[in-house]
């Protein structure tokens, strides 16, 4: 099939969706497909995106076709490029939606590229109602739901949020897939020596764009719980601060923690990701509100066992107990699976039950799903 990717990719940064859409391209590609993507030359206005950078300082993936077309901001270009898709006549056209702030734009595209009466219009979609909520959320993701054909949904809480906008349409829920182009895991001590970190106690990695709703203040305070410290326990801060730094800074500070606490606030490249995944012994998620997140599968790539949140999807695909733990979003909860993961040496249980666990989210589950989208869609 012809199959265009709307959404973002080279040169936006990864972290996220954009190395979402190129893994999925490069997995369409493998299975005999020609494929595009269609990425911004405008994503986000400057005053709405809250880190230092949106562009990659890495290589363009020179075995992908991205072409930087869309503008979310300007109506001109939807229609633009919507008649150059129409036009085009893809077999599919998938997009992201993740945001309502991008519904205008991939509504536009798709309602003129649907006029072709050939493309499936497909969406994957990373959230129905966003973690923070702004002034028309619910009229953005009904216009976009109203001109998309079939859905992926990657959790179950997402897939229930759909209902509330269509209960009829085709749609699928499908796990998201290992991100597994990180590289190799590396010796543990060789890690924590690139990283400039001692090698040995025991490390806890929180890993990610550093927003209110992931609860890293959750974290802070529970390294602050003397069982933890007696533990000798680090938390590795690997990402950005997207908002304000002092409230975690002034925390840092209050609880009296800095040396439990390794800042490394800076994006982290695709290049190092692996040095940090390897450096710790268990990674962290305790966010607030969720629907799925892309750590849990970095962590998965590298079998490194997981701390949760019971929110969103996140139980789903860390069962408590099994390769780590999901539990409530409180310090005290957080604190007590920290330690006794480390009294109780849970680690090679969780590494080994790890190792089966990660079957289930092999890339070819996602483009299945898509398939059997497209084959349903009328």
């Amino acid at each position: 099939m012809k199959i265009v990717i709307v959404g973002t990719a080279y040169p936006y940064r990864g972290g996220g969706i954009a190395t979402f859409n190129e893994r999925l391209a490069t997995e369409l590609q493998n299975e005999g497909h020609e494929v595009e993507i269609y990425t911004f030359t405008l994503q986000y206005p400057s005053f709405l995106f809250p880190g230092k950078t949106q562009y990659s300082a890495e290589p363009a993936p020179a075995h992908l076709k991205i072409k930087r077309k869309v503008n979310s901001c300007n109506p001109l270009n939807w229609i633009s490029v919507g008649r150059e898709l129409k036009k085009m006549k893809p077999d599919v056209m998938i997009t992201r939606y993740w945001l309502p702030f991008m519904s205008p734009c991939l509504s536009s595209i798709s309602r003129i590229v649907s006029m072709n009466g050939h493309t499936k219009i497909l969406a994957i979609m990373d959230n129905v109602i966003p973690h923070e909520h702004r002034i028309g959320d619910k009229f953005f993701t009904k216009c976009f739901v109203n001109v998309t054909q079939g859905f992926v949904t990657m959790s179950k809480s997402v897939l229930a949020d759909l209902s509330l906008f269509d209960e009829k349409k085709p749609r699928r829920f499908c796990p998201h897939p290992l991100y597994d182009h990180y590289g190799n895991l590396l010796d543990k001590q060789t890690a924590r020596k690139n990283l400039q970190l001692p090698v040995e106690g025991n490390y806890v990695l929180f890993f990610g764009f550093i927003r209110d709703y992931k609860g890293l203040d959750i974290l802070l305070q529970a390294m602050a719980d003397q069982r933890v410290r007696d533990e000798n326990i680090t938390l590795i801060v690997a990402g950005e601060f997207y908002g304000n730094s002092e409230k975690y800074l002034s925390l840092i500070d209050s609880l009296g923690i800095a040396n439990q606490v390794k800042l490394c606030t800076d994006f982290i490249p695709d290049s190092e990701v692996n040095q940090y995944f390897s450096a710790c012994d268990i990674v962290a998620q305790p966010y607030k509100t969720a629907t799925q997140s892309g750590v849990t599968q970095v962590a998965y790539h590298f079998e490194k066992p997981m701390l949760v949140t019971n929110v969103g999807g996140l139980p789903e695909i860390v069962p408590n107990g099994k390769i780590g733990y999901a539990v409530e979003p409180n310090a005290e909860q957080v604190a007590d699976a920290l330690v006794s993961f480390f009294q109780e040496k849970k680690e090679q249980e969780f590494i080994a039950n790890l190792k089966i666990e990660k079957q289930k989210y092999a890339w070819s589950n996602m483009t299945k799903a898509l398939y059997e989208l497209a084959q349903e869609v009328n």
